[in-house]
């Protein structure tokens, strides 16, 4: 890969790499460099090399990088994405970005006070009330409207919980009798996950994928969305749990609460609805967020994620306690899992 050749196909032949940087990538398998322009209209751009990515290499690969696509649609529903300079996915691995900076959302909250934090979580909930309503239905063309996070999607989350989150960490297999029943208590959820109504997901919208423009005051309009290439058809409330129960943030239940009605209330939704929603939701994403930690350090060897595995599986912990029913699952989760799920209630 010739990072000048890119550049001066961007900008100009006149334009020159004077620096160039490795970023932080977190669990993503791609790579991204700042590159310190001379000559361009930008001071410095952001080159996302996408090395081994299948959907790359495969002779199958599909016609356009589903990063392009997405970011492409949601551009044009008016929406604060990055802007991209050049697509060279297709010839060079590589596509050439708009350096949003190093602030993300989760660096702003720490540093801000209590009432910024709000003002901030405010301004993420309002900018995905917005893009739900801005993407549903989705655009034709998207590629996030061939894609949906079905019942087998939801199932095997699950699964990774049980194969990770659970006999990984604990170094021992699971006997029949408690796999059976959990496995049972899984399906029997991911079935109620995958009849709940259905809108555009972004998929992993929290803290680390959105960054703040600097300069500007506290509103939606601060915040740009990245991370958005797996998009999907899914829950329409799938993105709210993904901000609301960030693993990297231990937000305080009054503020979720108000928050949770500030959504329903953008989206013109009953709150109970988005209620159930939320805690239904919140159970499979936190077992599957807890399993996929582990997972990245025993495959990875990346062990940096395991601090977020316990807070994930309490928050799993208190969506069941506030949700009514599921008796079978609470069951089966606190006798396979007692460190996390011993003492639930039962009804």
């Amino acid at each position: 890969m010739n990072v000048h050749a890119l550049v001066q196909q961007a900008f100009g032949s006149e334009v020159a790499v004077m620096r160039q940087l490795e970023m932080p990538h977190g669990a993503s398998t791609r790579r991204y460099f700042r590159l310190m322009l001379q000559g361009a209209p930008c001071a410095s751009a952001v080159l996302m090399w996408l090395g081994d990515v299948p959907e790359v290499h495969l002779a199958d690969a599909p016609a356009e990088l589903p990063f392009v696509n997405v970011q492409r649609h949601l551009q044009q529903a008016g929406l604060p994405v990055p802007r991209i300079y050049l697509d060279a996915s297709a010839t060079q691995g590589a596509v050439l970005l708009e350096d949003l900076g190093d602030v993300t959302f989760y660096h702003a909250w720490q540093g801000a006070s209590s009432d910024e934090r709000e003002a901030w979580y405010r301004a993420a909930v309002s900018l995905l009330a917005h893009m739900h309503a801005q993407m549903w239905p989705i655009p034709s063309g998207c590629v996030a409207a061939e894609r949906h996070y079905d019942f087998a999607l939801l199932r095997s989350e699950l699964e990774h919980y049980l194969t990770y989150g659970l006999e990984a960490r604990l170094g021992k297999t699971l006997s029949p009798s408690v796999r059976q029943p959990l496995q049972e208590a899984f399906d029997a959820l991911a079935h109620a996950l995958d009849q709940l109504p259905k809108g555009f997901v972004h998929r992993d919208y929290q803290s680390r994928n959105l960054m703040v423009r600097p300069h500007l005051p506290v509103s939606p309009s601060a915040l740009c969305i990245i991370d958005f290439q797996d998009a999907f058809i899914g829950p329409r409330t799938y993105d709210l749990v993904a901000l609301l129960h960030d693993s990297y943030v231990p937000l305080d239940d009054a503020l979720r609460q108000r928050l949770l009605c500030d959504y329903a209330v953008q989206r013109g939704w009953p709150l109970a609805e988005v209620k159930r929603e939320f805690l239904l939701l919140s159970v499979q994403r936190k077992l599957k967020d807890g399993g996929r930690f582990i997972f990245i350090d025993r495959t990875r060897n990346d062990p940096s994620f395991l601090p977020f595995v316990s807070p994930s599986f309490q928050r799993v912990r208190e969506a069941l306690v506030a949700l009514e029913g599921w008796t079978d699952l609470k069951r089966c989760l606190a006798l396979a899992d007692p460190e996390f799920f011993a003492g639930l209630p039962k009804e």
